[in-house]
């Protein structure tokens, strides 16, 4: 078999199943639901989500450990990743092949050179890393400075050895040696005016041009929910999501370039094809010439998937390992083996170390200027739910990466990706929607935690949900609370018996409970009594429709001077009402006053019971903006966020 085809075949097989992994993240038992399949391996095998996890928190998430394996079979193979198993790099090469069908083999050659562009990669993957390393900075430059004549003491020292180096040069690299020594007397210098605790801070970004979480959340958000319940049925109801008319206008414009340039997206912009060129640039296997043969005649260069010029230096880091020069070389020159090309190599991303820290300076300084809008903070939006079990806000932020796993396996549809409404670093994360989907949070539903694949949502169990056995001390898991509009709720502002709110709480004891409040119906005259014939009353007045005033919600009684309680209507005639119980008989007389009221149940939340659950916001029958609503105020996984001491 040639190696070519053996290629083709491992992109097609695993091209094939991210896409099943991405329609069996739907909950159920069913052979085509989630049913233990191992929906996040491929993200798990993508070693940028566990680096940008492990810089942002300290720690690695046990199943990112696969990404372990990826960087290691990296430097021995070179990038077999991009070119055998990544399905987005995938799609790029046949859109790519397919725009170029029947060109010269001039054109070809033109279009896949290199180009500097490509060194944009390095640049965003040093920027995302930077933005994903601010906390790890703070921690290794969190030298303690508890007087200021120790403060002085460190600054003359260093200010003593950069003085030092930088005129003797008697230290290879010098100007590292002093750029360090400038960095750290700042540090010093900047310790004696502030705790720095706003200097530096960490947020993983990666997942936003990550290939593998960005194409798992165009599949999940743009692409499954155009064909479900039209070819095949996948979840119960249609989804919907909004705000994803970003995401699929970037996941098409980088599908569509590949028409100007095969791969666009690997060759200018993938961060993670970056990194593997970073690891696979000194890799053990490498493709390139051997010592002799080569015509020169570059039809190795006319399907380079990489833009790499194998046909003289190859650049290294920028092979995908597509082996196409090796399958078009008539020579037999170019092969893939343990020994170095004999054109030579660049074994060097085309980056300068001024762009490098730049970019690394840009990285770490833009999230603590995020933040100074005070998203985290005191400016939190309460509007922004997360899902049961997600992280404090900074920590859920640095963790994070996008994927859209927990939208997808959400069985009512409530978890959707936030616009702006978190902030920018915030963009895409989930947050939940209680207008949309099928119903609330379920109360008694994990799903979400238990498919995040970096735990930014943790792994709950039913219990800890619901705050029984060992967890019954601290109470249910609450993402936040009920609030009642009362110039929109139907009994406080328009008179109108409702308790949907009320009858739709989950939660035992209800959350939410009523009080009774009589109040006087409008009509267009006075009624009065005219007899009574057992429970009946005959009234003379304004025509009282039946289908209104026959619900069970409306009373009659007599002016407040004989003292008696109202009396239920249950059923209106041409000439009278009829009673439940007629209280009138000894004290009405002809003529008297009919007062019509209706009984309204007043909707009130009790905050220590009440879970953000969000059921009685989606049931509410104000369909516009809702008269019961859920913010993320007295949400458990913030503690500034309570309002129960």
């Amino acid at each position: 078999m040639r190696i070519v085809t053996a290629r083709r075949i491992s992109q097609m097989f695993f091209f094939l199943i991210f896409l099943w992994f991405c329609m069996v993240a739907t909950l159920g038992e069913r052979w085509w639901q989630l049913r233990g399949w191992p929906v996040n391996w491929l993200i798990q095998l993508d070693p940028l989500v566990g680096l940008g996890t492990l810089l942002a928190t300290g720690t690695l998430y046990a199943g990112l450990l696969w990404g372990l394996l990826t960087m290691v079979l990296t430097i021995l193979l070179g990038r077999f990743f991009c070119g055998w198993l990544c399905p987005f790099g995938t799609l790029h090469q046949v859109v790519g092949w397919l725009a170029n069908l029947g060109r010269r083999a001039s054109a070809m050659i033109a279009v896949n050179r290199y180009r500097r562009g490509q060194k944009v990669k390095y640049i965003l993957l040093v920027f995302l890393l930077g933005a994903a390393a601010g906390d790890l900075i703070s921690r290794l430059l969190g030298v303690p400075f508890q007087t200021p004549y120790l403060a002085a003491a460190i600054v003359v020292a260093f200010l003593l050895m950069g003085t030092v180096v930088h005129f003797t040069k008697t230290i290879p690299g010098v100007r590292w040696v002093t750029g360090v020594t400038v960095v750290a007397i700042g540090r010093v210098v900047h310790s004696l005016f502030t705790n720095g605790s706003r200097l530096l801070a960490a947020s993983l970004q990666t997942g936003l041009l990550d290939p593998i979480p960005l194409f798992c959340r165009s599949v999940n958000l743009t692409l499954l929910p155009l064909v479900d319940g039209r070819l095949v049925s996948i979840s119960a109801a249609s989804r919907l999501y909004p705000g994803t008319f970003a995401i699929g206008a970037i996941f098409w414009a980088a599908v569509f370039l590949n028409l100007l340039i095969p791969r666009f997206y690997c060759r200018f912009v993938c961060p993670l094809g970056a990194l593997f060129g970073v690891l696979g640039k000194n890799a053990l296997w490498r493709v390139g010439q051997k010592a002799d043969g080569c015509t020169a005649c570059g039809a190795c260069d006319r399907s380079c998937e990489g833009g790499c010029e194998p046909s003289s230096v190859i650049r290294t880091p920028e092979c995908v390992l597509c082996m196409n020069c090796l399958a078009d070389c008539r020579h037999d020159v170019m092969g893939y083996h343990l020994h170095a090309s004999a054109a030579g190599e660049v074994a060097v991303p085309d980056i300068s170390k001024r762009e490098l820290l730049a970019a690394l300076a840009a990285g770490v300084t833009a999230v603590p200027l995020v933040r100074l809008a005070g998203i985290t903070g005191d400016a939190w939006n309460p509007d922004v739910i997360r899902p049961p079990g997600s992280l404090p806000e900074e920590a859920f932020l640095q963790r994070c990466i996008k994927c859209g796993q927990c939208m997808r396996v959400c069985p009512t549809n409530v978890i959707h990706p936030t616009a702006l409404q978190a902030g920018i670093e915030g963009i895409w994360t989930p947050m939940l929607n209680f207008r949309m989907g099928t119903s609330g949070c379920q109360h008694g539903c994990i799903a979400c935690g238990n498919l995040c694949p970096t735990a930014a949502i943790r792994p709950i169990s039913i219990d800890e949900r619901l705050g029984k056995g060992n967890f019954e001390s601290g109470g249910p898991i609450r993402i936040g609370m009920a609030f009642v509009d009362r110039g929109r709720c139907l009994p406080w502002a328009m008179d109108r018996p409702c308790i949907v709110c009320q009858e739709n709480c989950p939660v035992s004891p209800k959350a939410i409970f009523t009080r009774d409040e009589y109040r006087p119906v409008r009509l267009g005259g006075d009624i009065r009594l005219q007899g009574m014939q057992g429970n009946r009353l005959l009234i003379e007045g304004p025509v009282l429709p039946s289908g209104q005033f026959a619900t069970g919600d409306y009373f009659v009684a007599l002016d407040s001077r004989h003292g008696l309680p109202p009396a239920r209507i249950t059923d209106i005639g041409a000439s009278g009402v009829t009673l439940a119980d007629n209280p009138f008989t000894a004290a009405a007389g002809k003529g008297d006053r009919i007062n019509l009221l209706v009984r309204l149940q007043l909707p009130y939340v009790d905050p220590a019971r009440c879970i953000g659950c969000g059921v009685c916001e989606h049931e509410c029958p104000v369909k516009g903006r809702r008269a019961i609503r859920v913010t993320a105020e007295n949400e458990t996984r913030e503690r500034r966020h309570r309002l129960l001491l």
